[in-house]
């Protein structure tokens, strides 16, 4: 049995590409932009799915996607100083509703 030398084991920390990857996009003028979202923690971060099922699933039917690999989405966000890529979350808070304009004046205070 060979003996592995310092080095030889990885870190759990160290970055393994994750293969092609369904990111999730926003439709511009210009062409199509990453979305990027905020962890638990309102840490920016890339996010991509490893099918549609899964981001279907996550932010629904309606939501376009393009092909990446995982080494191309971090290059793409590295710039905007995002170096965390989360894959398949499994959380979201649901899009916050509306909220109806105040109709009614706030009466003024009288002094004495």
């Amino acid at each position: 049995m060979a003996e592995l030398r310092y080095g030889d084991d990885p870190e759990p920390s160290d970055r393994f590409p994750a293969g092609p990857l369904y990111v999730p996009v926003r439709p511009g003028t210009s062409g199509c932009a990453a979305r990027l979202f905020r962890t638990p923690l309102g840490e920016r971060t890339a996010v991509g799915f490893t099918s549609p099922r899964r981001l279907t699933a996550t932010l629904g039917p309606g939501q376009p996607w393009i092909r990446l690999a995982e080494p191309a989405l971090r290059a793409l966000t590295a710039p905007l100083g995002i170096a965390t890529v989360t894959v398949d979350p499994q959380f979201t808070a649901p899009a916050p509703a509306p909220v109806a304009p105040v109709t009614h004046e706030i009466p003024a205070l009288r002094t004495a």
